[in-house]
């Protein structure tokens, strides 16, 4: 959907805040035993460290290896939101043991069991999270406050 550089850099950087975000809620919910109004206040405390390190990674690194990844089985002529379904899973399933790995070196005492347990619990949300809310939120408000520049081209 982005086609300028900067329109690139405001869609990967929502998109990185709401996954992070998202995830981070999710994660602060597993170690205290639930979601409680302190969840989201104690989820913002990670979000200064974790939302850079995912937009740099999504960014630079990411997307075109996930693009690449899902046109080993998508055809330029599919329809366009199956294409958009497949670079998303493919995102997350680079992303998701990446940012797991992080996230037990940062805050868990360092295991390979540790990380394979985060990432384990951490794929199913992510996924879900990204291809039924945070990817459509992301790309409404994308298309809401582009409309004028994506119509011209």
């Amino acid at each position: 959907m982005p086609k300028t550089l900067l329109q690139r850099i405001f869609f990967t950087a929502l998109m990185a805040l709401w996954m992070v975000y998202g995830m981070i809620v999710y994660n602060v919910a597993l170690n205290t035993g639930g979601v409680t109004n302190g969840t989201f206040l104690l989820a913002l405390h990670e979000l200064p460290l974790m939302f850079p390190i995912a937009f740099v990674l999504e960014f630079f690194v990411v997307e075109k290896l996930a693009t690449r990844l899902a046109f080993r089985f998508m055809r330029p002529t599919d329809r366009p939101q199956f294409i958009t379904y497949a670079i998303s899973v493919m995102i997350v399933s680079i992303m998701c043991p990446t940012m797991s790995l992080i996230a037990t070196l940062l805050f868990k005492t360092p295991s390979f069991g540790a990380w394979i347990h985060t990432f384990g619990c951490n794929l199913p949300a992510a996924l879900l999270w990204q291809l039924l809310y945070c990817g459509p939120l992301t790309r409404l408000v994308f298309r809401t406050i582009f409309r004028r520049q994506l119509a011209m081209v």
